[in-house]
């Protein structure tokens, strides 16, 4: 549930110009519009399930788009089930000027997007649940620059399509292949969004080497029967979990209203230091790996965006509520 500071469930991830949006609880919209990115013209949603505090806040937004004149289609993502669940909350929202697309997605089915992919990762919580990773396609490697001038590669459009991927041939004839001027290919960035869920093999697995995973902690270790009877996680658990999957950074969500901050961290970081408890507004930046680690940056949300390129900003409207 709410509290004074901290709204319901919704995660946006920004990556370029793609603004992608994880759950939609209560009071997202307007969110959204207290921080710097504003009510964009959204067009993905990915829910997790269909507890109320993760949807309700879709017939608001799909109504305040639809009185702004919007056009632009919508696709909202989820588990089995997402058809009937728009179908009944159309009768609250009404007519549309957009149409809106439900897609139910299977555990390892995704998402295709420039330059990386979304897919569906099983999770446990007692009812039909997904969580999410985002996974980045591997990058070329780096261009040696001084390996290229001994080849007789001239500066210019040769250079670029090597780094592309594409052979050139030389003016005397000589073929140079992208292998003879780029290092390694070059890991891309994965960030994993578990949803509600108790610690599963799944999500260890989805988030293997992971660069930031965003999973839940509803409850402490004082409350372990409880976490495990409603199919949520303690702080230890998730942190466990982050172990095992080698993660770079555990950030800790849906945290109920019985704790404060500080307790969670002291739990998790008794078994994994890299854990952070981001509050309403705060940022997780995550650079490209040879760049530097994943950073919390506190009310980051709230400044300009623009002035951090080259990276994956993941920004909870809301860092933690009580368990649904």
């Amino acid at each position: 549930m709410p509290t004074a500071k901290r709204a319901l469930p919704a995660t946006l991830v920004r990556r370029g110009g793609d603004r992608l949006l994880f759950d939609c609880g209560e009071g997202t919209q307007r969110q959204l519009l207290r921080s710097d990115v504003g009510l964009v013209e959204l067009e993905q949603v990915f829910l997790t399930h269909f507890h109320a505090d993760h949807y309700l806040g879709l017939p608001g937004m799909f109504k305040t788009f639809a009185l702004r004149g919007r056009e632009i289609p919508l696709t909202i993502y989820g588990p089995a089930g997402l058809q009937g669940l728009l179908a009944t909350l159309a009768r609250v929202f009404g007519r549309l000027t957009y149409p809106v697309t439900a897609v139910e997605l299977e555990p390892g089915e995704g998402v295709e997007r420039d330059g990386y992919r979304i897919e569906a990762v099983a999770v446990d919580h007692g009812v039909t649940a997904l969580g999410y990773a985002l996974v980045e396609e591997s990058r070329p490697g780096r261009f040696d620059v001084e390996v290229a001038t001994a080849l007789g590669v001239p500066d210019g459009a040769e250079r670029g399509d090597l780094q592309r991927g594409e052979s050139i041939t030389l003016a005397d004839g000589r073929v140079v292949t992208p292998e003879d001027v780029l290092g390694p290919a070059r890991k891309g960035r994965k960030v994993v969004i578990a949803g509600d869920t108790a610690p599963a093999a799944s999500v260890v697995d989805a988030a293997s080497g992971a660069d930031l995973l965003v999973h839940e902690a509803t409850f402490l270790s004082d409350e372990l029967d409880r976490a495990r009877e409603t199919s949520h996680s303690t702080a230890g658990g998730a942190a466990l979990v982050a172990q095992e999957a080698g993660v770079k950074l555990l950030a800790l969500t849906h945290v109920s209203t019985r704790y404060f901050g500080h307790q969670v961290v002291e739990e998790a970081t008794q078994l994994f230091p890299a854990t952070v408890v981001p509050r309403d507004f705060d940022l997780v930046t995550i650079p490209f790996p040879e760049r530097g680690a994943p950073e919390l940056v506190r009310s980051g949300a709230r400044e300009a965006h623009g002035s951090r390129t080259n990276s994956t900003r993941v920004e909870p409207t809301r860092p933690s509520v009580s368990s649904s």
